[in-house]
């Protein structure tokens, strides 16, 4: 990749560093973007929309103190890059130096290395998968009344310099694969959904891939045809191992998020070396798993990924820090300064966030339980920052009674605080397992996140549910 894609030169970025820095800030940075998006919609078996989108921009900032200053263009031009700068250093207001900037390139680790990007695979080769994942989810039951299937991808072409002299490029393949269908017995309906991807190639679709997502939706349809209303009051809860970390995600994560606490507003500011979760919970939140989707060979800020400890058996041992906050906590980046595109600035933001492995066998989990639920999958969910309460709504649930998986279950929600429920987990599973590469995670922009999970077991939690 070359400077030549976003219509720069090492000139250039040199005069762009020297305006930005020109009025006394602490540091500037460059964000180049190119990039190709495509979508495909089926339904009903019929091909309802296909797109094909390119972006292209630069984004300047300045940062001085706590104040920055930032400003994009769409415009390739010189004037346009040196009039961006120009603008975004007006937030510092002093006077700078005339400094010169020479950028040295900065080489990282390549944790998704594609050879076959689905954005560069045939059409027709496309619409074929998506006609067999129809044709498997319709096959599946004649109850099924509406497919619509869906393929995205994308790759991100990058390039950042900054004010330290540095130079990356990174190039960032995503896809997703999504089925939903729609299930029917005579009045009543229910709809469920089924994928996977990641930071992969058109290979990763495979025939025994598609029919798994396939049927994997059909069947959650049909089974929630069959389901009884959930019971409702303090019962103890299982989360199955992979999706049910985006309770995880939601409800633990972004009180980890370093702004929150840096502002204040986190239910775990100020709690750092604390025991805030029962001592068999280890969390990590990590931008280094191959082809996952929460995945970043370096962060929106020029910082290579990594690994990071959030909890280590039980104590809050860090945040998840960008460059503003990781100064104002004299830590170093933890790389996770993440931005949707060239049009925002960065923000700490997960990657793929998850939970250690413990020593219990799942079998074993759900013998010690009387009655309590068991959650397999998650619709969604929400938090309060501020506070760490939460609000989950699982698809697939189950009632456990006497040791065993008794019967599906519906219209159920999770009520929690974050903190309470890491301290009232009392079983952790040996059957660790990541997503399926599907979740998006929106904090005012969207940038693509992972979750994992062993099976948990909560010993209580409010379940709003109908049955009393």
């Amino acid at each position: 990749m070359s400077l030549d894609r976003f219509c720069l030169s090492h000139e250039l970025i040199n005069r762009m560093l020297q305006t930005a820095m020109s009025k006394g800030g602490d540091f500037a940075d460059i964000f180049g973007e190119f990039s190709k998006f495509n979508t495909l919609t089926m339904e009903e078996g019929i091909l309802k929309s296909a797109g094909h989108t390119i972006e292209k921009g630069v984004g300047v900032r300045v940062v001085k103190g706590e104040k920055t200053g930032y400003a994009y263009t769409e415009n390739l031009e010189d004037q346009s890059f040196v009039d961006i700068a120009r603008t975004a250093a007006a937030i510092a207001g002093d006077r700078g130096s005339d400094e010169s900037y020479r950028m040295t390139a900065k080489q990282h680790p390549d944790y998704y290395l594609v050879t076959d990007p689905t954005t560069d695979a045939d059409l027709d080769h496309k619409i074929q998968w998506i006609n067999k994942a129809n044709d498997y989810a319709r096959a599946y039951s004649d109850k099924v009344t509406k497919v619509v299937i869906s393929l995205k991808d994308e790759v991100r072409s990058l390039m950042m310099a900054d004010s330290r002299g540095q130079l990356v490029f990174d190039e960032q393949p995503l896809m997703v694969f999504n089925i939903s269908v729609i299930a029917q017995d005579g009045a009543e309906r229910q709809k469920a959904q089924s994928g996977g991807g990641g930071r992969v190639g058109f290979s990763f679709l495979t025939e025994a891939r598609v029919k798994e997502w396939a049927e994997s939706a059909a069947r959650e349809a049909l089974l929630l045809l069959e389901a009884r209303q959930a019971p409702a009051g303090m019962l103890p809860v299982i989360l199955a191992p992979g999706d049910s970390g985006i309770l995880l995600h939601e409800a633990i994560g972004h009180p980890l998020e370093a702004d929150f606490n840096r502002k204040g507003t986190s239910a775990y500011s100020g709690r750092m070396g604390e025991m805030v979760a029962d001592p068999q919970c280890t969390i990590i939140d990590d931008g280094t798993v191959p082809n996952e989707r929460g995945s970043i060979n370096v962060d929106d800020e020029l910082n290579s990924s990594s690994k990071t400890t959030l909890i280590e058996n039980g104590r809050l041992v860090s945040y998840m820090y960008d460059e503003m906050s990781a100064r104002y906590f004299e830590r170093e980046s933890s790389g996770n300064g993440r931005r949707e595109s060239y049009r925002y600035q960065p923000k700490p933001r997960m990657r793929t966030t998850y939970m250690l492995d413990g020593k219990y066998d799942q079998e074993e989990i759900i013998k010690s339980t009387k009655k309590g639920i068991y959650c397999k999958t998650f619709k969604g969910g929400q938090v309060d920052i501020s506070n760490g309460n939460f609000i989950f709504i699982p698809s697939e649930a189950y009632l456990v009674e006497d040791g065993k998986i008794a019967f599906p279950i519906k219209n159920l929600s999770l009520i929690g605080n974050g903190p309470d429920v890491l301290s009232k987990v009392n079983m952790v599973g040996s059957d660790f397992r990541m997503s399926a590469g599907i979740w998006t995670c929106g904090k005012g922009q969207n940038v693509p996140v992972g979750v994992g999970l062993p099976t948990v077991k909560i010993s209580e939690m409010t379940v709003g549910g109908q049955q009393t």
